[in-house]
């Protein structure tokens, strides 16, 4: 039945008390049942702002991406807002920041089991998806026992003494040219050519060059919105990552078509001696080629920013450089004229150990650890849903006054104490936790020893801002200095 408009007005007139209570009651009904939901679920509800489907406030994040503050500004402004504890949506996704040890260690310890790599899809589309960092728990433990060898204590022992010898005939070169000259940039090509050199026994220039430039691009689109439209920093990456996978394809048909004889040592040919073993015993091509572009950008990036950091914080804290230089030239004391340094030296390095720690912990090079979770699950007390992301916040924990006395000081020393469990996670923990953790640790201590050991210098520019479009905080002046010899 179809009414006419005179008919429906009459209804409503007719009715109007009626009609007026039934909307009442049903307002009434979703308010007394909101509350009760809000009532019970007080103590889990996790404050904060998920915007509008899909975008949320993934804007906001790029923007605070795209500023000399950092993308960790986004995270501290919405602290202040909601507290601690904060949910947001990001690229379609809700995420979770969790600011605590103990959330850290329900995340890490259950790895795999509740929690899988839970990366923004720029990110895993920059490295791909056969990548140690985005493969899911069935491949993860075969692709990480095969990349382990570089990082072994044989390699690592090798890599010191190679890397040793680059360093200082480097860092010569500058001190004679008396200019300055900028750290960030300094520490990305050594770093850089460092990381080819194990990997590929790539030591040509022109090749070094192309090679970084299109590192590089891949880099910067890690955090981007990830639509194709040519200019952007996603376009640029996606085009540079086709460009390296094709490179990393033809220098692994030139070594099969050459045999092994002649062949480099190095990470890529003993991946390709292992073509005749079973599948559980070698990586597949892509396998191969997402895993060296993901060591050369992991093993560039973050060592090289946290280098740069050290050096910061060192100008800025004289009396921990000058102890430090103590230590390091009772070492060269005791080793011959120009030997190189060796594994050994730098495990007597105590308090340069310490110093490389509290510059990971002030740093954050990596700022939190994403997750996402298998399963509905509780941490401390907030209900997370399966889906949902879980950001364990480093920086957040690095700089928590309960478990650091006066954070913001730079302190080695308060490393002279043993630490809370999952208060220090600069290389994340469990089964994921940093494969090039070693590595890492043993090349900031070499570019230590030889910058306290052998220079003093001055910082050209104090400029706090940080470089906008990066994933990872580094100065946007990449710290320019200039080198006196001792």
């Amino acid at each position: 039945m179809v009414w006419s408009k005179e008919e429906l007005i009459f209804f409503v007139r007719s009715f109007y008390d009626v009609l007026l209570a039934v909307l009442v009651s049903v307002g009434f009904m979703f308010y007394f049942s909101a509350k009760a939901k809000r009532t019970s679920g007080e103590r889990d509800r996790i404050p904060g702002r998920l915007g509008i489907p899909f975008v949320g406030e993934t804007f906001s994040l790029l923007s605070a991406t795209n500023s000399t503050k950092g993308c960790y500004e986004f995270v501290r402004l919405r602290r202040l807002w909601h507290g601690k504890w904060f949910k947001t949506r990001l690229f379609g996704k809700i995420h979770v920041f969790i600011p605590s040890t103990e959330g850290a260690k329900m995340v890490f310890a259950n790895d795999f089991a509740q929690f899988n790599k839970g990366y923004v899809k720029s990110m895993a589309d920059a490295v791909g998806k056969k990548s140690l960092l985005c493969v899911p728990h069935e491949s993860h433990r075969r692709i990480r026992r095969l990349l382990s060898d570089p990082f072994s204590i044989p390699s690592l022992s090798k890599f010191v003494t190679k890397f040793d010898k680059m360093l200082c005939q480097r860092l010569k070169k500058l001190e004679e040219h008396g200019k300055s000259f900028v750290v960030l940039d300094f520490n990305m090509k050594i770093a850089f050519d460092a990381m080819c050199k194990m990997l590929m026994s790539v030591t040509e220039e022109p090749m070094l060059q192309q090679i970084e430039r299109d590192c590089t691009d891949v880099s910067n689109a890690m955090l981007s919105f990830p639509v194709m439209i040519p200019g952007t920093r996603y376009y640029k990456g996606i085009k540079a990552r086709s460009r390296l996978m094709e490179r990393f394809r033809e220098m692994i048909e030139e070594r099969r078509g050459r045999g092994e004889g002649g062949a480099p040592e190095d990470f890529l040919q003993s991946m390709l001696e292992r073509d005749s073993l079973p599948p559980e015993e070698k990586l597949d091509d892509s396998e191969i080629m997402d895993n060296l572009l993901t060591l050369i950008i992991a093993g560039q990036t973050t060592t090289a920013a946290a280098m740069m950091w050290s050096v910061k914080f060192l100008d800025e804290n004289p009396d921990v450089q000058d102890r430090l230089r103590e230590e390091q030239l009772a070492i060269l004391r005791k080793k011959p004229q120009g030997a190189a340094l060796t594994l050994e030296d730098l495990n007597s390095m105590s308090y340069g150990l310490k110093v490389v720690k509290e510059t990971l912990r002030m740093s954050n090079v990596l700022l939190w650890y994403p997750r996402v979770a298998l399963t509905d699950c509780t941490i401390q007390g907030h209900n997370i849903k399966k889906g949902w992301h879980v950001n364990i916040d480093a920086t957040c924990i690095h700089y928590d006054p309960s478990m650091y006395k006066n954070p913001i000081q730079f302190n080695p020393s308060r490393f002279d104490e043993m630490q809370k469990p999952y208060s220090f996670i600069p290389f994340g923990s469990g089964p994921r936790t940093c494969l090039g953790m070693n590595m890492a640790k043993v090349t900031m201590l070499a570019f230590l020893h030889r910058m306290t050991s052998g220079y003093r210098w001055t910082v050209d520019d104090p400029d706090t801002s940080l470089e906008k479009k990066a994933h990872i905080p580094r100065l946007r002046s990449g710290c320019p200095i200039t080198l006196k010899a001792i």
